[in-house]
């Protein structure tokens, strides 16, 4: 009813057949309609509805609360937490692994950056604070139909270098609307954004967000937080890696990278 099923196993067909890491790219994800829905229920910028970031690794808004949800919005990610969704992931990318819905969309949800928002190259939590559960799989899904390629807003995919930190930078995607992205997140999966968005004032870079859990595996990494990475002229800026330290301890990130 909401997705685009021949796109989307078109799409998931590719998902390990090129690195640094598994992940797959599926245009016109939603039916088009939905799409255009969708993005008309995107809240403003300045709605009251969002948690803010806005820090030197990370300039973006955020909300995940199903209460400020309109009704397709509802709709779709209930949809998209859904057993029916979530088997059809797990029938589609793995053998046997099983795939659990995050239902309280931690992290997840609404994302929105506006001109100069920023998102450092990053790898996300490896267990979920509340189910233990390992975060195996992000989907993404682009929702700005005016966007247009010199606005930059690329996803970066990062290969990860010898000493555990992003290496040279592998692909660039471009937030096309309606595009969805999925990625595996267990594979030093260093992610983010290569520069900051450069849209005009008053266009903004639009996604929902929905992650998908295992159970762990015994090598899982026991971060609780992202663990984020200076870029290139960050790497000497005490501050910066006093923020990133603080950024990935449990009990300080709150503190530093959240308005």
């Amino acid at each position: 009813m909401f997705i685009n099923k021949k796109n989307f196993l078109k799409g998931v067909a590719k998902y390990s057949l090129e690195g640094p890491f598994d992940h797959c790219v599926i245009d016109n994800f939603f039916n088009k309609d939905i799409a255009l829905k969708l993005e008309k229920e995107f809240p403003s910028f300045n709605s009251e509805a969002w948690h803010v970031y806005d820090n030197a690794i990370e300039v973006k808004k955020t909300c995940n609360n199903w209460n400020a949800f309109p009704p397709l919005t509802y709709q779709v990610f209930n949809f998209l937490n859904s057993q029916e969704f979530t088997s059809l992931l797990s029938r589609s990318l793995f053998d046997k692994k099983e795939l659990f819905s995050d239902i309280g969309l931690n992290g997840g949800g609404w994302h929105i950056h506006k001109k100069g928002g920023k998102l450092n190259p990053h790898l996300d939590y490896s267990l979920h604070p509340k189910s233990g559960l390992q975060r195996k799989l992000n989907i993404i899904i682009y929702l700005n139909s005016k966007w247009k390629e010199n606005w930059g807003g690329h996803l970066g995919f990062w290969a990860n270098d010898s000493n555990k930190k992003p290496g040279e930078i592998k692909k660039k995607f471009i937030p096309k609307f309606n595009r969805a992205i999925l990625f595996d997140t267990t594979q030093n999966s260093w992610h983010g954004l290569p520069e900051p968005v450069n849209c005009p004032i008053n266009e903004y870079r639009k996604s929902l967000a929905v992650y998908y859990l295992c159970v762990p595996s015994k090598k899982a990494a026991k971060r609780g937080k992202a663990l984020f990475a200076p870029t290139l002229n960050q790497q000497k800026d005490k501050s910066v890696l006093k923020l990133i330290k603080e950024r990935a301890t449990v009990s300080s990130a709150n503190k530093v990278y959240r308005n």
